[in-house]
């Protein structure tokens, strides 16, 4: 008989909306996620973790807190290893990216499901099956499976520093460029595509990059915390990282790994990554369009706007292709060498208007 469908990974609770922190207790108390004994690790940040822990504490008197120091790999084993002591239906990462990756890592390694309890919108591992920690190389990433619920609570994404907001921006716009790599993979190297989880990752590009509204607007707060998750749910679908990194995440990498203490944020250089890929692969007005919602956001789109000359970005772009071994993308395409890339970063900067 054939398979009519597939089944698709995702959290079996999406709750994103102003107030659903007040309800975390209720998203728990679900028989599929935790048991009615209630027993929780959570994994919480020192600053702004402490603060939501004196606030939910009262409604969760199962659970037992544990701080973590940073986003490394030693932090997410030192984790697992303080969660074997005791005996958890369910672990929940309540924070930022940092937090919830080794929280994810951690759930892993006991073998626990992972509630994601997002307060900021920086980018979109929140409901990705990916944990990317700080190791002794440099950076790594690392299979996990997915959060089997995400909260995130608008009220509280509002509170944060709206630098987080931006970088989710960035990240999820930069989704558009980097399904037109794996298109291009397609075409040149005859590399599969899962039309489920490219249409997943673009629409929610393409949702973030049409938005009218702003960062202080619970609407578009909402169609970004929904983009993220999606995209998300859309390299759960594929297995692979594919729909939502191309050449503009290779770039991204390529600015940490050079400029590991002058980097900015993960979100800030994936979006100008994508401006600047649109543009090498001839999509001018795209590019152009992309990078004026970018700075309508306060986004860079330029090298300068994030402390970098136009020859730090050449060698960053000229780098980028080592950061993925094996990944097609515009930039593996057209093998550009470091004149060419400054000539055609000239070009983009006069397109978009420097």
């Amino acid at each position: 008989m054939p398979v009519l469908t597939r089944l698709i990974p995702s959290p079996v609770v999406v709750d994103i909306r102003p107030g659903a922190l007040n309800d975390l207790a209720g998203v728990l108390a679900d028989q599929r996620i935790c048991s009615s004994t209630g027993k929780l690790a959570v994994a919480i940040s020192g600053g702004s973790g402490a603060v939501l822990r004196d606030r939910l504490a009262p409604s969760l008197p199962g659970a037992e807190w544990f701080e973590v120091g940073g986003g490394t790999l030693d932090d997410a084993i030192k984790l697992a290893d303080a969660m074997k002591k005791g005996r958890y239906d369910a672990v929940v990462g309540l924070g930022g990216g940092k937090i919830i990756d080794c929280a994810k890592f951690a759930a892993a390694r006991v073998g626990l499901p992972l509630v994601a309890v997002a307060t900021n919108l920086s980018h979109d591992g929140l409901c990705s099956p990916v944990a990317t920690l700080d190791n002794d190389a440099g950076r790594g990433s690392y299979g996990v499976p997915n959060p089997i619920a995400v909260v995130i609570d608008l009220d509280v994404i509002r509170e944060a520093p709206v630098r987080f907001v931006r970088s989710g921006i960035g990240d999820a716009v930069s989704n558009i460029s980097a399904i037109r790599d794996w298109e291009l993979a397609a075409r040149e190297r005859d590399e599969d595509i899962d039309g489920l989880a490219a249409a997943m990752a673009r629409q929610a590009g393409e949702a973030v990059l049409r938005h009218p509204g702003g960062v202080g607007d619970d609407g578009f707060l909402q169609v970004l915390a929904e983009g993220l998750v999606l995209t998300g749910i859309a390299m759960s679908v594929s297995g692979d990282s594919r729909p939502a990194s191309g050449a503009c995440h290779e770039i991204n990498h390529a600015f940490d790994l050079l400029f590991p203490k002058r980097a900015a944020s993960h979100g800030e250089q994936c979006g100008l990554g994508a401006a600047f890929a649109m543009h090498l692969r001839g999509a001018h007005e795209e590019s152009a369009h992309m990078a004026e919602v970018l700075r309508r956001h306060g986004l860079p789109v330029l090298p300068e706007e994030i402390g970098f000359t136009v020859d730090e970005f050449v060698e960053v772009v000229a780098y980028a292709p080592q950061t993925r071994p094996g990944r097609y993308t515009i930039l593996e395409h057209l093998n550009l060498n470091t004149d060419q890339i400054k000539d055609a970063y000239a070009d983009y900067a006069k397109a978009i208007g420097s």
